[in-house]
């Protein structure tokens, strides 16, 4: 199995959890790094023509990419422990959920459109951070009150064990700290964010603990 990976990429982090939570060690791991532009280069576009993090071969199948996808992979050929629950309405409020982080809000604050905002827009970078922002803030919004409202959450985003949900809520909490993001306005998320905080499996694969992390989370 060869991952590819990057400390600041919460993509990446996503699928790092879901390692190490199935205890799997990946045989060789690729450092892609975004800050550097190494993703846009012809080496990776020939892994993941999106040019986009993660990536993950494993064996002589198609190279697979998109972190969401990868973990059901992953959840799929490693059972143990579950990332999705058993019954159908379980598995879809655990896969709305992360998607809230994977779909809805972090698409909005990656690096391409940064880029696209600053070169093409014009944007400077007060107007940049305020766009990053409001859209890390929707999504903690959004989690906020589905997590506080529905009877389904527990220790954890769905019931008391992890999930894949639990992953993406890490995540989004992440990803505010990169941008100082106010996050006391969202109680359930941040009680569940430090429940997983406390994992191993989650503080491991935490974007400080990388190669290459710098020593405290800026942008």
């Amino acid at each position: 199995m060869k991952f590819y990976s990057f400390w600041r990429s919460l993509a990446s982090f996503r699928v790092r959890i879901a390692l190490n939570l199935k205890g799997i060690v990946p045989d060789e791991v690729v450092n892609v790094d975004l800050m550097k532009g190494e993703q846009l280069k012809d080496e990776y576009r020939q892994v993941n023509p999106q040019m986009l993090l993660p990536a993950l071969i494993d064996g002589d199948g198609p190279i697979l990419f998109q972190s969401i996808a990868i973990m059901e992979y992953l959840d799929e050929t490693h059972p143990h422990p579950r990332l999705l629950p058993a019954d159908a309405r379980g598995r879809a409020r655990v896969r709305a959920l992360a998607l809230i982080n994977a779909a809805d809000s972090h698409p909005l604050m990656v690096p391409r459109v940064r880029s696209f905002m600053e070169h093409e827009l014009n944007l400077d970078e007060a107007a940049r951070e305020k766009w990053i922002r409001h859209w890390i803030g929707e999504g903690l919004a959004a989690m906020e009150g589905h997590l506080a409202r529905d009877r389904e959450t527990g220790t954890f985003a769905h019931g008391d064990a992890v999930t894949m949900a639990d992953i993406c809520v890490a995540a989004q909490v992440t990803g505010a700290g990169f941008f100082k993001v106010d996050v006391a306005p969202y109680p359930t998320v941040m009680r569940i964010a430090t429940s997983c905080s406390e994992l191993p499996a989650f503080a491991k694969a935490h974007p400080l603990k990388q190669p290459g992390a710098p020593a405290s989370l800026s942008h």
